[in-house]
């Protein structure tokens, strides 16, 4: 017996004896790989050929649950736009690695080889997805006038996409970009807003590209936490409320003087929201400086 049938069977056993009713959270491919020591891909088989069985369901923003009695859905025309909005929404709840063609097509109650007549394979499915989810916040009717106000509005906008949508920071490159023109819409919002201002173009180029950077910099971390709370249960504050004797004793030595006398401040708060602002504002005030050096025609 392989290790992901081994899996299979215990889930399988633990939910027809009741032990997980309906409803309850089945174990995510992340912790399948840490409490069975498989890989990543096995871990996906198993949660796949559970819904296969029509044992097991996906629900954005939770993970995999034990189904209910006969909701299995029915089968529909295939399209491609169904499917990526099926992977999307597995993506969303448990993250870009638990998106195979095999559990995109249970999920549709298909044949894993009928996705490839809409889709050439996961790199394509990949590409699709993040092309849906760029376009899903149109430009506004009403530009802001001033480039300021019309950076911040379009880099505010690409931080709300990727907080619904925590895989995307993971699915994008910025040294090996995929050419998706939702994506692509959005650096030439960033753009058209430093375009006459007197910077040349190797300087809006690096500044759109460090604009983007920072939206994805700050959104890498949000997969990761959101695994971990479906994990565990346990929001970042919690985690770090129960760890926060532990920091203080790695502190409390001297090694650190510095650190400790910042996060020891009565009132302190951060998080990715926090950092995203920070990082904008101070990207912005870089930018207007060199905006006014242009316009004095300094070079140095």
């Amino acid at each position: 017996m392989t290790r992901a049938a081994h899996i299979v069977d215990e889930l399988r056993r633990r939910i027809t004896s009741g032990e997980l009713a309906p409803g309850d959270r089945l174990p995510s491919t992340r912790r399948i790989v840490r409490e069975w020591g498989v890989a990543m891909a096995t871990a996906g088989k198993v949660l796949g050929r559970l819904q296969e069985e029509g044992l097991a369901r996906a629900v954005p923003g939770v993970g995999t649950v034990v189904a209910g009695r006969d909701e299995r859905p029915p089968a529909a025309e295939l399209t491609r736009r169904r499917i990526v909005r099926v992977a999307v929404g597995i993506a969303d709840g448990e993250g870009l690695a638990a998106v195979t063609m095999r559990r995109v097509a249970t999920e549709l109650n298909a044949s894993a080889m009928s996705l490839y007549r809409h889709v050439e394979g996961k790199e394509d499915l990949v590409r699709l997805m993040a092309d849906a989810v760029y376009a899903e916040d149109p430009p506004a009717a009403r530009v802001p006038r001033g480039w300021r106000p019309r950076l911040e509005l379009a880099l505010r906008q690409l931080w709300r996409i990727h907080r619904r949508h925590p895989w995307l920071a993971q699915a994008v490159s910025l040294t090996r970009p995929e050419f998706v023109p939702s994506g692509m819409a959005h650096t030439e919002r960033l753009l058209h807003a430093l375009d006459g201002l007197g910077l040349d173009a190797r300087t809006m180029l690096h500044a759109a590209t460090s604009l983007l950077s920072l939206v994805r910099g700050a959104a890498v971390s949000l997969e990761t936490e959101l695994q971990a709370r479906t994990e565990t249960g346990i929001t970042e504050d919690e985690w770090i409320e129960a760890r926060w004797a532990e920091l203080g004793a790695l502190l409390a030595d001297g090694a650190f003087p510095t650190l400790a006398k910042v996060v020891g401040q009565p009132d302190l708060d951060m998080d990715l929201d926090s950092i995203f602002e920070f990082g904008l504002r101070g990207h912005l005030d870089g930018i207007a400086v060199l905006v006014a050096r242009a316009r004095t025609g300094r070079r140095d």
